[in-house]
C-alpha cells in the first residue's frame, strides 16, 4: 500500500480521501473520495463520500459512508449507515447499523441492530441482538438468541439453532411484546427453533422447540415439536 501519512480530523475539517496509514475522525469530518488505510477509527461525526478499504475499521461515533466498505474487521460499538457492500473477515455490531448491499464475511457477531438489503453470506453468524436481512442469511453455523424482533426472508445453513432469552426480566418484557425470528424458508442439516414463525422449515434433523408457528416442516432424520408450539404440516421427505 502507498502510504501518505496519517489523516487525522479532531475539530471540524473535510479532506480529499486518498491512501494513508491511519485515518481518525475525532471531530466532524468529511472525506470527499475513497480512502484505503490500515486504521480506519471514526470517533466523532464522519461522512465519507467513496469507498473505504482498511485493515482495521472501527466506528464508535455516527459514520455515514456513501460507498462500500473492505476490511479484514470491522467493528460497529457506534451508528453507521453504509449505502453498499461490506466485505469483512470478522464483523461485529455491537451498536446500530444500516447497509444498503449485501454482506460477506467469515464470522459475524451482532450484539446491537444491523439492517441489511442484500443477503448476508458468512461462515459462522452470531446474534444477541436484532437483524433484519431482506434476501438471504446464509452460513454453515448460526446461532442466535431471541433479544429483539428478527427477519430474514430466507435463512440456509449447516447447523442453524435460534434460542429465546430465559432472564427473568426478559420473560415479563417478552410477555408484553412477544419477540420473534421470522422467515419464508429456514433451511439446513440440523435444525433447533424457538419463537420462530416460518411459512418452511426443510432439514435432515429439526426439532421445534417452545412458541413457534410453522407452516410446514420437512425432514428426512428426527423431528420432535414442543406442545406449545404450532405446525400446521409435517412430513418425511
Amino acid at each position: 500500500m502507498k502510504t501518505l501519512g496519517n489523516l487525522i480530523i479532531n475539530g471540524v475539517g473535510s479532506s480529499n480521501g486518498g491512501s494513508f496509514e491511519k485515518v481518525e475522525l475525532n471531530g466532524k469530518g468529511t472525506v470527499n473520495s475513497d480512502i484505503e488505510c490500515e486504521r480506519f477509527h471514526c470517533n466523532g461525526t464522519g461522512t465519507i463520500h467513496g469507498n473505504v478499504k482498511t485493515e482495521k475499521g472501527k466506528i464508535s461515533g455516527a459514520a455515514k459512508i456513501h460507498g462500500a466498505v473492505k476490511a479484514e474487521s470491522l467493528i460497529i460499538n457506534g451508528s453507521a449507515g453504509i449505502s453498499e457492500a461490506v466485505s469483512s473477515q470478522k464483523l461485529e455490531v455491537a451498536g446500530k447499523s444500516s447497509i444498503g448491499g449485501s454482506v460477506k464475511c467469515e464470522v459475524m457477531v451482532v450484539n446491537g441492530k444491523v439492517t441489511i438489503e442484500g443477503d448476508c453470506e458468512a461462515e459462522v453468524f452470531r446474534a444477541e441482538g436484532s437483524f433484519s436481512v431482506d434476501g438471504l442469511l446464509n452460513a454453515e453455523t448460526i446461532d442466535i438468541k431471541l433479544f429483539g424482533d428478527s427477519k430474514a426472508k430466507e435463512i440456509g445453513g449447516r447447523k442453524i439453532k435460534v434460542v429465546q432469552h430465559r432472564e427473568t426480566l426478559f420473560k415479563l418484557i417478552k410477555s408484553i411484546f412477544p419477540l420473534k425470528l421470522e422467515a419464508d424458508l429456514i433451511e439446513g442439516d440440523d435444525i433447533e427453533l424457538e419463537g420462530t414463525a416460518a411459512l418452511v422449515v426443510r432439514g435432515k434433523n429439526v426439532k421445534i422447540g417452545k412458541n413457534c408457528e410453522i407452516g410446514l416442516v420437512e425432514y428426512s432424520g428426527d423431528y420432535e415439536c414442543a406442545p406449545d408450539s404450532e405446525v400446521k404440516e409435517f412430513r418425511l421427505i
